[in-house]
């Protein structure tokens, strides 16, 4: 929002939220119906295009803002290094109003506008007039427009929004008030217009400019280099017919250079040419690839889960994942990306976060939940565990943890497999196993006498039993057998704690994967279920509590935080990826991995000095 909203700042639709494209479907119903039922020669190819046009708008930015945010992770040709946040995601959630707007106008054109229905294919004259009308009068008065907008008045009423964002990524070229894309619109139509009254007009003409402007907005707005210097050394005078993603992040972070729209000669002519663009230009273009210091390793959970990921939709992975029914509608995309990772498996970066010097990168494995439960599986997935960890090292990374089902017993014994195979390993890893129990143990409300543990045993269910039978609080187990094994493990030292039960009436559940939802309804009223697994559990009870998987707060130090981790909530860490960091930051030497296991209270204070905080669930003080 502008500092001083002006008239026309809210786009129309505003109040209708997500439902805003029904306003769509009175135009989209006709077209099609009145191609069906039309004859042939009355079928108006143009009409019927519009909507398959605004669709293709969206999937050409879409792809724009995943590449865009997969190089700035990996850092090469990266232009500006502060990272974006949730401010700037929410400001940017609606980029599709403009695409909306425009095929609202297009709809509207083609109904009322003489000669504007029953376009021809192609036509090459209209092509080149298109050309030559935006090389000349547009973007001359585009140049003029846009420094009237850095005037106080307009700046403040208007133009403002979009300088809110700093570090810019492909879909803030679009991110207007209402009443600036009135003025792009009426700006970016003269062209339109003039090939249409001169009757040059053609669909391809018209869909070529407009996928022609998209595409250099997202450039020009991706924060990476991806223009080669040898162009402007075959033909010098480039540099003044068309700009770089640098030139225009310059305008974003000193406000009063390069405003030209998308060719600098104008910045040349009237002397707001940015000195350093030059030398921004080389400099983007020479810089490597980001070596980190800490490594996360992931992978998606279900198919639809990529949508969620930092590289999917950004409105999506800005809040805690949850199935979304309309991205059923995108099955095709879904099935697509599954047979491109099984084809081409192969470790991507999503995520890139820096926090007091420590550089931390997110990996995904591009294996999904089901897949670590296949034995088939079992081996092409620990390969590509093993070379993540050897890439890591190569990089120079100092730690590496293992999140999700990268951890398994069965799949690699809590990452021991790693360290037994490559003894000499110089990165660390770290399962996040004692920073997982020491969360758990804080978790539990101050007061409780006895917990109810159930779900599969894992490395943290042993230690978080043995600590609570430790502090004096009985740990009650449902099954016989997780009573012997939990008993044979802990010997005398369960000090009486353990015990084997049949009630479930206890009001703190330790609960882990084999939770059944059976198990859950026979709870108590008020039961608090605590998760001490990666996953959690299905949330059947609405008169019962549920805390979140074993995660802490993040502290504000934490920079380039923009999505949320799973289901996690905003600026939410989990505790694998945060042990890592702590482990980082305290210059560990040792790896905590198979079924070793470092001092938990140790890391727990760690991870408090370094600004990370427990959480807290709204829950009855005592049990």
């Amino acid at each position: 929002m502008a500092s001083k909203p002006g008239i026309l700042t809210d786009w129309p639709w505003t109040p209708l939220g997500s439902f805003k494209y029904i306003i769509l479907v009175p135009w989209i119903t006709e077209s099609i119906y009145s191609f069906i039922v039309k004859d042939e020669k009355e079928r108006d190819v143009f009409n019927l295009s519009i909507f398959p046009l605004m669709l293709w708008r969206m999937l050409h930015s879409q792809l724009w803002i995943s590449l865009s945010r997969y190089r700035t992770a990996k850092g090469s040709n990266r232009i500006v290094d502060k990272g974006i946040e949730f401010d700037q995601v929410d400001r940017e959630r609606n980029w599709d109003d403009q695409i909306l707007f425009n095929a609202i106008l297009f709809y509207l054109g083609n109904k009322y506008i003489p000669g504007a229905s029953h376009l021809p294919i192609w036509r090459s004259d209209g092509v080149i007039l298109t050309m030559l009308l935006h090389a000349g009068p547009v973007e001359f008065l585009y140049y003029w427009l846009h420094r009237a907008l850095h005037h106080h008045y307009l700046y403040s009423r208007y133009h403002s929004h979009h300088h809110s964002s700093i570090v810019t990524e492909p879909i803030t070229s679009v991110i207007h008030p209402f009443a600036e894309h009135i003025a792009y619109f009426a700006l970016f139509a003269i062209p339109l217009l003039t090939i249409l009254l001169s009757g040059a007009v053609s669909i391809s003409a018209v869909a070529a400019y407009i996928t022609y402007l998209d595409f250099m907005n997202n450039m020009g707005h991706c924060n990476f280099e991806l223009i080669p210097s040898c162009i402007f050394s075959i033909f010098p005078p480039l540099k003044y017919l068309m700009y770089t993603p640098s030139f225009h992040s310059l305008h974003h972070t000193q406000f009063r250079t390069n405003y030209s729209l998308f060719m600098p000669i104008y910045d040349h002519i009237y002397g707001t040419m940015d000195k350093s663009s030059d030398t921004l230009y080389e400099n983007s273009l020479k810089r490597k690839e980001e070596s980190p210091n800490v490594v996360h390793l992931t992978h998606p959970t279900t198919p639809e889960s990529i949508y969620h990921l930092r590289l999917g939709f950004a409105s999506l992975a800005s809040k805690p994942y949850s199935s979304t029914s309309y991205c059923w509608l995108l099955w095709p995309v879904t099935l697509w990306s599954m047979m491109l990772t099984w084809i081409c498996s192969r470790t991507f970066v999503v995520e890139r976060n820096r926090f007091d010097k420590i550089r931390l990168q997110t990996w995904v494995i591009p294996k999904y939940k089901i897949q670590y439960r296949l034995k088939c599986q079992k081996e092409s997935i620990n390969n590509l565990i093993e070379e993540a960890i050897l890439e890591a090292e190569g990089k120079g990374a100092r730690v590496l943890s293992l999140g999700l089902m990268n951890q398994g017993e069965e799949l690699n014994r809590y990452g021991g497999l790693y360290v037994h195979k490559h003894p000499q390993l110089k990165v660390k890893l770290v399962d996040g196993s004692s920073l997982a129990v020491a969360v758990l143990l804080n978790s539990i409300p101050k007061g409780t006498t006895q917990v109810l543990l159930r779900g599969n045993l894992t490395k943290v269910a042993y230690a978080v039993a043995f600590a609570l039978c430790q502090k004096g609080i009985q740990v009650a187990v449902l099954h016989e057998d997780e009573y012997e094994k939990l008993d044979k493990s802990f010997g005398t030292k369960s000090e009486g704690k353990l015990v084997l039960s049949k009630s479930y009436s206890y009001k703190t559940w330790l609960v882990g994967d084999e939770l059944t939802e059976a198990e859950q309804r026979k709870a108590t009223k008020g039961t608090l279920f605590i998760p001490f697994s990666q996953f959690p559990p299905k949330k059947l009870r609405k008169d019962c509590f549920y805390h979140t998987t074993p995660a802490m707060q993040t502290p504000m130090a934490l920079e380039n935080v923009d999505s949320c981790e799973n289901w996690l909530p905003r600026r939410v860490m989990s505790v694998w990826r945060i042990a890592a960091l702590v482990h980082a930051l305290e210059g560990c030497e040792e790896h905590e991995c198979g079924y070793t296991m470092s001092n938990i209270e140790k890391v727990w204070e760690a991870s408090l000095k370094h600004g990370f905080q427990p959480l807290r669930v709204s829950t009855p003080t005592k049990f």
